[in-house]
């Protein structure tokens, strides 16, 4: 069974701030059908790029990847927020729209060469994927390709991610 995967975002009104149309992926991570239906889209992506691995950013890109990474036979590497590795690990810091955030990966993460899919639940201004890449190219991983259960055109996060090498793109919805 096929489902339209646009019936399971909520779209909530002035959230986080008047003006706002935020879109809730929980629903659709909530309901068993939608979600492996989204996660099975994203897996028919990525076999031919041949991922050795999967990454995603802290936190809704673990949603996304852990089970992605499952489905492919492949490992997960989470991308945390900063302070959250006990162990040694390169950093990237992005822009926000009020000041900065950074992310980590272990060092030992990423064998140079490996070829790394990004994933994230949703794909807006682009900072956070630009940084999970910086950290993929930090320790010699090939990023293959990034995908993602929404896009919102509008904030041009594409091409933030896109501005130094073209990748395979995947956006299951765009809004």
């Amino acid at each position: 069974m096929t489902v339209d995967l646009h019936d399971y975002i909520a779209t909530v009104q002035d959230y986080p701030e008047p003006g706002i149309l935020f879109r809730d992926v929980n629903p659709l991570i909530g309901d068993g059908v939608a979600y492996k239906q989204a996660i099975d889209q994203i897996a028919d992506f990525a076999r031919p790029l041949k991922p050795d691995i999967i990454a995603g950013p802290e936190a809704r890109g673990f949603i996304v990847g852990s089970p992605l990474a499952y489905a492919l036979g492949t490992g997960f590497v989470p991308a945390r927020k900063y302070g959250k590795l006990p162990r040694e690990a390169v950093s990237a810091t992005y822009e926000l729209e009020y000041g900065t955030n950074t992310l980590e990966m272990h060092v030992d993460a990423i064998k140079p060469g490996q070829r790394v899919l990004i994933v994230d639940d949703l794909l807006a201004t682009g900072g956070t994927i630009a940084a999970t890449m910086d950290l993929v190219r930090q320790l010699g991983g090939i990023v293959v390709g990034t995908a993602f259960i929404i896009e919102l055109e509008d904030l041009v996060g594409r091409e933030k991610i896109m501005a130094n090498e073209e990748v395979p793109f995947l956006a299951l919805l765009e809004y």
